[in-house]
């Protein structure tokens, strides 16, 4: 008895300091906002960006052009050229921006917009940021230049105390921003599934990702903007200079620091291999083999999921009718994919009707979370005895140019779907409880069957006996299988016993929903 009134009056304790942590971080958060801004109008022929997309946009009113991008290379190429050529305004929306060698190289390009006017709004998520405060504001320091932080912890300077304040905000703290997205001008913007970081850009010594974008063109753009002020408007959004220290921000520092980093070995060898693509990437940024269609949709989670009210699968409840639209194929392709009891059945019920369903995700020695892949083993044979086709990426089997640094690791992470021959999705979202329920999301819906046949074929190149593996059940059993005349494998191939145990832990513990 004496216990339980011990746990009862520490449960009360911690509700209050709860409740006074969220109370005292409302009160802040209402006096640090930041000013009200608005993506700046567009121009017909002023800037190198309005005159490389008018012409083409009046050619095709009322349309959009898409067009994949899939080399990591290009990925870099493409969003360096944009920031090259604009002469207004970047709106730039990422879940994180490492400060490592290919994001400092993009500083450097934001950078020098700045300096030439540019209007630049840096907004970031504040999970991953926390080690960044110096850089980011220094480049907050500079008079055309703001970055604002989503969700931020008030406590910067102590991990102890941001320990604290993030256990005492746990309903809130656990719902991020995951958007990306990259705006030139109003007029160009990307969208996918690339942070900012050398593992988005073939850069890592280590391991780099597979991912896909979309660089877009025409009223998409106004939708992909429109999304980005929603966000950056929100009382959840701060600016970064009302959280840091303004001793750290010296933007004279940054400049010297990016300068010696440009000026070294792998910076070079980067740079090098940019410039022998350096008129390929600019003429495929500014004047591209369009995709044009009107039928493209740039859809987001609002920044009010983080308050857990209402509707909680904004984002979700636009592609579960897409892909349950499905008559013939539906492909997926997801590098956290935990379907879950309902996504089983919703996939169960479309290869009932005669579609055939096949689903790309990592294996355990490919994925970069151990812990999402022990909740999603668990669902792999009531997947494969209801139909679906299942596909695991080998970590050493990805195709293409993987990177310039000597690996050939990699690890899966597009977020995208096809629809028959004629509907696709490209962007942040994982299925999975976290991005249905708790962080924000956003990507591209659209109806074109030349780029849904370029997603499907990267989506075949990438099942292929060399780069994945094929999960069957024999007997009961699960299988992986590879390359013909190579012995199946029977146990989570090439995974670690460490990982294995990680993610056999995992799938034991009540965390689905938090992952």
């Amino acid at each position: 008895m004496r216990v339980a009134k011990f746990v009862l009056i520490g449960l009360v304790m911690f509700a209050l300091a709860s409740w006074v942590t969220v109370y005292v971080y409302g009160r802040f958060a209402v006096q640090a906002r930041g000013a009200p801004s608005q993506a700046l109008p567009v121009a017909e022929n002023v800037t190198d960006l309005d005159r490389a997309v008018a012409a083409q946009t009046a050619e095709h009113p009322d349309m959009s052009g898409l067009r994949l991008v899939s080399d990591n290379i290009e990925a870099f190429a493409v969003r360096a050229h944009v920031a090259r050529a604009t002469g207004r305004s970047l709106d730039l929306q990422y879940y994180y921006w490492r400060d490592d060698l290919t994001g400092a190289l993009l500083g450097r390009e934001i950078l020098a917009a700045a300096d030439r006017g540019v209007r630049v709004r840096l907004l970031l998520d504040d999970i991953n940021s926390r080690d960044g405060d110096d850089v980011y504001s220094a480049y907050d320091s500079h008079p055309n230049i703001e970055i604002r932080l989503f969700n931020p912890a008030m406590s910067r300077d102590s991990a102890l105390r941001r320990g604290l304040e993030m256990i005492l905000r746990a309903v809130t703290v656990t719902r991020r921003m995951h958007n990306k997205a990259f705006i030139g001008d109003g007029r160009v913007a990307i969208v996918g599934g690339r942070n900012v970081g050398d593992a988005y850009f073939g850069a890592s010594d280590t391991a780099n990702f597979r991912d896909l974008d979309v660089a877009m063109v025409g009223p998409a753009v106004d939708e992909t903007a429109a999304i980005f002020d929603r966000f950056w408007n929100s009382p959840v959004v701060l600016p970064i200079r009302s959280l840091s220290d303004p001793e750290h921000r010296s933007l004279a520092k940054l400049r010297t620091r990016l300068e010696d980093m440009v000026a070294s070995e792998p910076a070079q060898l980067y740079l090098s291999r940019l410039d022998s693509l350096a008129g390929a990437a600019a003429a495929r940024a500014a004047e591209p083999p369009f995709h044009w269609t009107p039928d493209v949709d740039v859809v987001s989670d609002p920044p009010e999921k983080v308050f857990d009210v209402g509707q909680q699968s904004w984002l979700n409840q636009t592609i579960d009718p897409a892909i349950n639209s499905a008559t013939g194929n539906v492909e997926i392709t997801s590098p956290y994919f935990i379907p879950g009891d309902e996504g089983v059945s919703m996939l169960r019920r479309l290869v009932a009707r005669g579609v055939q369903v096949s689903v790309l995700t990592n294996s355990l020695a490919a994925t970069d979370v151990a812990a999402v892949h022990g909740a999603y083993a668990p669902y792999r044979k009531s997947l494969l005895d209801s139909g679906v086709g299942l596909f695991e990426l080998r970590a050493e089997g990805a195709p293409g140019r993987i990177s310039l640094f000597g690996s050939s690791n990699a690890s899966l992470h597009t977020k995208a779907f096809t629809v028959d021959d004629r509907t696709g999705f490209i962007g942040s979202f994982n299925f999975d409880p976290r991005s249905i329920s708790l962080n924000t999301e956003m990507g591209v819906l659209f109806s074109d069957p030349q780029l849904t046949a370029e997603v499907r074929r990267e989506f075949a190149t990438h099942i292929g006996p060399s780069h994945s593996y094929r999960l069957v059940l024999e007997d009961g059993t699960l299988t992986w299988k590879g390359e013909a005349g190579v012995a199946p494998e029977y146990n989570e191939p090439g995974a670690s016993y460490w990982r294995r145990f990680v993610a056999t832990l995992i799938g034991f513990l009540p965390v689905e929903s938090q992952l």
